[in-house]
């Protein structure tokens, strides 16, 4: 049986907290494998970037992780994506598989719109880290205070001294090369 995190977000872009995340709860042993699963279409109908750039950026984010691999899977299942559909179909892919949820504590207060949230920590008990400037008693703050948001603000005000500061320690170096081979992030923000 392996233990799996199951790691889901817009990942719109994926930053450093992205990746330490996955290679907090790795390097702890609380689990051996980590599957991230961009999401196709949220379910609360949040506009992102297009699902397979954001693809092609999570797969550059995590490259380095032998131990992590990036899902497509929510291509094919209904939309909106309901994490409880997306669990279900990773279930089938890998029977047997011990699963956690892993999120971030920012996420907390949003879980009871989920669809279906009994049957979530039913199959996948949550796996929650804190992040710095977020408040959350049950997840001490293991994550630097970043945002994919504040990320996509810094990408749109580029040459900017502080945003390049900024971006140099926000992003893994392959994800804001992929960024710049496709040029994303550079019109107006997005909702």
């Amino acid at each position: 049986m392996v233990k799996r995190a199951i790691f889901g977000g817009s990942f719109d872009p994926p930053h450093v907290g992205h990746v330490l995340a996955a290679h907090f709860v790795l390097v702890t042993g609380m689990v051996e494998k980590v599957t991230v699963v961009p999401v196709y279409r949220h379910a609360f109908e949040k506009e992102m970037t297009d699902y397979e750039e954001r693809l092609a950026l999570a797969r550059a984010a995590f490259e380095h992780l032998p131990e992590v691999d990036v899902s497509d899977i929510e291509r094919s299942l209904p939309t909106p994506s309901y994490t409880v559909r997306t669990l279900e179909a990773l279930s089938k892919l890998h029977p047997g598989d011990e699963f956690r949820l892993l999120l971030g504590a920012d996420l907390l207060a949003d879980a009871e719109r989920w669809v279906r949230f009994d049957e979530v920590r039913r199959l996948a008990p949550l796996l929650v880290l804190g992040r710095v400037g977020v408040a959350a008693a049950e997840a001490p703050p293991v994550l630097p205070d970043i945002s994919s948001s504040r990320v996509r603000t810094w990408l749109r005000e580029r040459p900017a001294a502080e945003a390049l500061e900024a971006l140099a320690w926000a992003l893994p170096a392959p994800v804001l090369r992929e960024i710049d081979a496709r040029r994303l992030y550079t019109g107006p923000a997005l909702a």
